[in-house]
C-alpha cells in the first residue's frame, strides 16, 4: 500500500517518521523544496530514505492520501486534489475537529474515493519518542470495512488506543477536552505564568499545560475554535464560571 502526504509542517513530519517504517511515502509540500526538508529532519531517522518529495499530481496517484495542513487551508487542498486522486483511493484527514473537514470531503471528492476521517490524540511533541499507548480517534465515513479493518489492525499493532465515534460526538467531546485545555493553556501564556521558585505541584500543573499549547501555533489554536460549533459554548460556560468564583470572592 502506498502512501501520499500533503504537508510537511510539524505534524506532516511526524506522520512521516512513523509511517515510513512501514511504507514507502510520497510527500508534497509547497513551501519547502525536498532539500530545505532534509536539512531540517532529525537524524534519528534511517528509515526516512523511504521518503520520496515529490510533485501533488503524484502525491494524490497513491492509494491513501493524508492532507497534513491547516484547517483554514483544507477545504481548498480537497478542491484541488479531487480530480487528481486515484479510483478507489482513500483520503484520510487528520484535522482536530470532525464535522468540518468530513463535511468538506463529502462534498468535493468523488464518490470512489473513499473516507475516513481521523484525531490522532498526540503531536511533535507529546510523541516525540513514541506513539504508544496513545489514543487515535477515528470517524469512518465513507470506507469499506474490510479497507477499515485493515487499518484498525495496523494501528492496534502500532499499541494506538482505538476510539469509535461519529464526528458530531467527537467535537462535542473535544470541544471540552482539548479546546477548553488549549484556551486556558493560551490564557497562561498571555497572563505570564513564569517559572517560579516558590511553586506548588498545582503550580507545576498549570505550567504543564502553559507548555503542552505553547508550540503549537496560533493558527491551530484559532482553527479549533473556528472550526467547531461546540467551543463557543464552552468558552462561554466557561468564562461564565471565572467571573462567578471571582464576584464570591468580592463580597
Amino acid at each position: 500500500m502506498k502512501i501520499g502526504i500533503i504537508g510537511y509542517g510539524r505534524f506532516g513530519a511526524l506522520a512521516s517518521r512513523y509511517l515510513a517504517k512501514d511504507f514507502s511515502l510520497v510527500v508534497y509540500d509547497t513551501n519547502a523544496p525536498a532539500a530545505q526538508i532534509y536539512s531540517s529532519i532529525e537524524p534519528a531517522s534511517i528509515e526516512l530514505a523511504s521518503i520520496k518529495f515529490s510533485s501533488l499530481a503524484e502525491v494524490c496517484s497513491q492509494d491513501i492520501v493524508i492532507p497534513c495542513v491547516p484547517m483554514g487551508s483544507f477545504a481548498q487542498v480537497i478542491q484541488e486534489i479531487s480530480p487528481l486522486l486515484s479510483k478507489n483511493s482513500l483520503v484520510i484527514d487528520v484535522c482536530s475537529v470532525k464535522q468540518y473537514p468530513i463535511s468538506i470531503m463529502q462534498k468535493f471528492l468523488p464518490s470512489c474515493v473513499s473516507i475516513l476521517g481521523t484525531h490522532p490524540m498526540f503531536g511533535p511533541d507529546s510523541a516525540r519518542s513514541t506513539i504508544e499507548n496513545k489514543k487515535m480517534v477515528l470517524c469512518p465515513e465513507r470506507i469499506e470495512a474490510k479497507t477499515y479493518q485493515k487499518i484498525v489492525d495496523y494501528l492496534k499493532k502500532k499499541k494506538l488506543q482505538i476510539i469509535e465515534t461519529t464526528a458530531e460526538e467527537h467535537d462535542r467531546q473535544i470541544a471540552h477536552s482539548q479546546v477548553l485545555t488549549h484556551f486556558i493553556g493560551r490564557t497562561l501564556i498571555e497572563f505570564g505564568a513564569e517559572e517560579i521558585e516558590i511553586d506548588t505541584e498545582g503550580y507545576k500543573r498549570l505550567r504543564h499545560i502553559l507548555e503542552v499549547v505553547q508550540n503549537d501555533t496560533w493558527e491551530l489554536f484559532e482553527n479549533m475554535n473556528t472550526y467547531n460549533s461546540f467551543t463557543p459554548k464552552v468558552r462561554e460556560k466557561f468564562l461564565s464560571c471565572v467571573k462567578h468564583i471571582s464576584e464570591r470572592l468580592d463580597k
